[in-house]
């Protein structure tokens, strides 16, 4: 599935035939079960999440498991494959917990290399859609993040804001003497919704009270396996960053061809031509960022902390751009409830901060770079 043929050869960032059909099976999934009336509804319920939307998605398609081997009970496919996933959802900003549980968990436990025992066995588990695990850290969180204790095998302390955690079988906790995992239900364990800008990803906070939990990993090990889920996580979420902003400047150029003042399309105003030219831009410039993050990802590039942080640095930005545009072109329709601008714009926002800021990816990119920081 990569690129990369010979050393210092430039990625090809172009969708493999199997990358486009792994797209048309989700497109096609959410549009039956995640169009914009149904995302709506379901924010307005008390249940976020479709159940039957995340194991279609997981099981049915087989995207849970993307990232894990064909050993361990996944599809053995790639991060280009993954964030082909995370494009579509990206476009649709389906309620479910992909990002948080098939890729940053996941990553986490493919970096401990388990073949076997307990993280090779949640490996499974997540890979076959029985589960849902993430990773017991703040969301905006760039690397691992320490506020639980552990005192003869009992976990304490008060988590959070935790992405998707209200979605959770298994929270991922990192503490001082390891990484440990512990069951969303368990005697202890104690998780309560948070009121979130971004309603299709539910954040929680996650109180630890005499809570007993399944030990990983030495504090080293979890930590680095932490940074790796976290890397993977930002990296990837430029494509869910990128497929929100094309929905936007798609969304926003059908408006208008179709809205008409002085007896002329609206888009056919210089003024607004302009504008969505520079978007144009933007977005294709987003895509090649975000593949090339996913492309480094998925060959094991010594740059992809580089990568990652381009594409974050720029995609974010990219991405609450496009949604702001998309709401204020839509004139007085775009500030309706009814219309999905403001979920997009919600989730623009909610990004632009999950995995680390674009400012502080841009100090990334000028560390990485030796350059005076911007």
């Amino acid at each position: 599935m990569t690129a990369r043929t010979e050393a210092g050869q430039a990625p090809d960032l172009l969708y493999s035939e199997a990358e486009e059909d792994l797209r048309a099976a989700v497109r096609s999934l959410l549009a039956d079960r995640a169009d914009a009336p149904s995302v709506i509804a379901r924010t307005e319920s008390d249940t976020p999440y479709d159940p039957q939307l995340w194991k279609a998605l997981a099981t049915g398609i087989g995207a849970a498991g993307l990232l894990v081997p064909e050993e361990l009970g996944g599809q053995g496919a790639t991060h280009r494959e993954a964030a082909v996933v995370l494009e579509e959802l990206g476009r649709s900003v389906a309620p479910v917990p992909f990002l948080t549980s098939s890729v940053v968990a996941t990553e986490t436990l493919l970096a401990l290399g388990a073949q076997d025992g307990p993280a090779a066995e949640l490996l499974a588990g997540l890979a076959e859609g029985r589960q849902v695990a993430v990773v017991a850290v703040p969301f905006a969180a760039a690397s691992a993040d320490v506020h639980a204790s552990v005192a003869s095998g009992v976990l304490d302390g008060t988590l959070g804001p935790v992405a998707d955690a209200a979605a959770a079988d298994v929270l991922l906790v990192p503490t001082a003497d390891g990484l440990y995992a512990v069951a969303a239900d368990a005697s202890g364990v104690r998780v309560e919704p948070l009121v979130a800008l971004d309603l299709t990803r539910p954040l929680a906070t996650v109180t630890l009270d005499g809570a007993t939990g399944t030990r990983l990993a030495d504090a080293g090990a979890g930590a680095r396996a932490v940074d790796r889920g976290l890397l993977a996580g930002a990296g990837l979420l430029a494509s869910e960053q990128l497929g929100l902003a094309e929905w936007c400047l798609t969304e926003t150029v059908r408006h208008t061809r179709e809205r008409h003042q002085f007896n002329r399309p609206i888009g056919s105003f210089q003024a607004l031509k302009h504008r969505m030219a520079q978007l144009w831009l933007e977005v294709v410039s987003a895509r090649a960022a975000a593949r090339n993050a996913a492309d480094a990802l998925a060959t094991g590039s010594p740059d992809t902390p580089l990568a990652v942080a381009v594409a974050q640095a720029y995609c974010s930005k990219v991405a609450v751009h496009a949604a702001e545009e998309c709401v204020q072109l839509h004139g007085g329709i775009g500030m309706t409830w009814e219309h999905p601008a403001h979920l997009y714009l919600k989730r623009a926002k909610a990004d632009a901060t999950a995995y680390g800021t674009a400012g502080r990816h841009r100090d990334t990119v000028a560390a990485l770079m030796e350059l005076p920081a911007p």
